[in-house]
């Protein structure tokens, strides 16, 4: 049964009429939220630089867009290009009581959020989890990084930014174009305005921003939850039909995929960073159970571990690593000596 905020959420990415009534709350949202940011650009907040180039991956909606897949992509890319990066996340449904956390092997999903597990795990960058994002980002620099990625953290305006990415939901798009309480938006429309880059996840359904960059979500392998082993998406390892569990965003997208793969499932939505209990994953037939990786990393001991996780990644247009690999240039330059990347010192941060 789905919860009084998936009612509003599906209202407001579908424009129900009756969402006009919550319009003068709306007003006076978006004014907290100008204020907020006039109070920061004005000095009246103190921000942060990091000596390091630091980008950030956002979104200006309510519910899941695709914003963890293309931060670990990003990780990957930079990785492979010869920096050492970090994650910094907020750590949302962790439960831990010191900050700043380094996920290392022990940590928990319980106690750093099932996001930064997740991203731990597909990554092996460091991640810290840190609800201030400026000691966070200490954190990441003195376990050796030289360039950070800030998950979900476009709204996190104590800590400078270099590169503010935005990813949109192609399905969904903005919704109603409203802010809270009257629609999904964080912000306003007109924040698109000063990001420094669009990416809608998906074939877009609504007139996409000028210059907007696009990405697909592509399943890549099975992963079987109780010993990690990997096998190809084709032959399926497990006989259909199947239970479907997903407690992500916008839990329709995996249950498309798994249409998308041939995979007859029965859907069991839940709501986004959704806390399971052993009952809620425990059927009474013999159907194999498949689930996402976000799930995944909270349902280790509570799911049958013959359970299949279903390991996506993200994959954008050939134009935005040219374009990500052009803007970090400009971030950089070579010193004498050298060209390679251990050579280059961050120009935007020398006194």
């Amino acid at each position: 049964m789905k919860g009084v905020g998936e009612r509003w959420l599906e209202a407001a990415y579908a424009g129900s009429p009756w969402l006009r009534l919550l319009r003068p709350l709306e007003g006076f949202y978006r004014a907290t939220v100008a204020r907020r940011r006039v109070a920061y650009a004005a000095g009246r907040r103190e921000v942060w630089r990091a000596p390091v180039p630091v980008i950030v991956v956002g979104n200006l909606t309510l519910g899941g867009t695709g914003k963890s897949p293309l931060v670990a992509w990003l990780v990957r890319h930079l990785s492979a290009e010869g920096w050492c990066p970090g994650i910094l996340s907020r750590g949302y449904g962790g439960k831990n009581g010191s900050y700043p956390l380094l996920v290392d092997d022990r940590t928990s999903a319980e106690q750093c959020g099932d996001e930064p597990r997740m991203l731990a795990d597909q990554t092996g960058v460091p991640v810290v989890v840190d609800p201030d994002r400026p000691r966070g980002a200490r954190c990441l620099l003195e376990v050796g990084c030289d360039i950070l990625v800030s998950d979900d953290g476009l709204q996190h305006l104590a800590l400078a930014r270099d590169l503010e990415l935005v990813v949109v939901d192609g399905v969904r798009g903005f919704g109603n174009g409203r802010c809270l309480p009257a629609g999904p938006l964080r912000e306003p429309l007109s924040r698109l305005e000063s990001v420094d880059a669009v990416v809608i996840n998906g074939e877009p359904r609504f007139a996409p921003p000028a210059g907007a960059f696009t990405m697909r979500l592509a399943p890549i392998a099975w992963r079987r939850l109780g010993d990690g082993e990997r096998l190809p998406l084709v032959p399926l390892p497990f006989s259909a039909p199947v239970h479907a569990v997903a407690g992500i965003g916008r839990p329709a997208r995996f249950f498309e995929t798994l249409e998308g793969l041939g995979v007859e499932a029965l859907p069991h939505p839940f709501s986004d960073h959704h806390a399971y209990r052993s009952e809620e994953l425990a059927f009474d037939d013999d159907r194999p159970l498949v689930m996402t990786a976000k799930d995944a990393v909270k349902c280790r001991g509570l799911a049958p571990a013959a359970s299949w996780v279903l390991e996506v990644e993200a994959n954008p247009e050939t134009g935005f690593s040219d374009w990500l690999d052009g803007r970090l240039a400009r971030l950089v330059e070579p010193a004498p000596e050298t060209n390679s990347r251990a050579g280059k010192v961050p120009t935007h941060h020398q006194e």
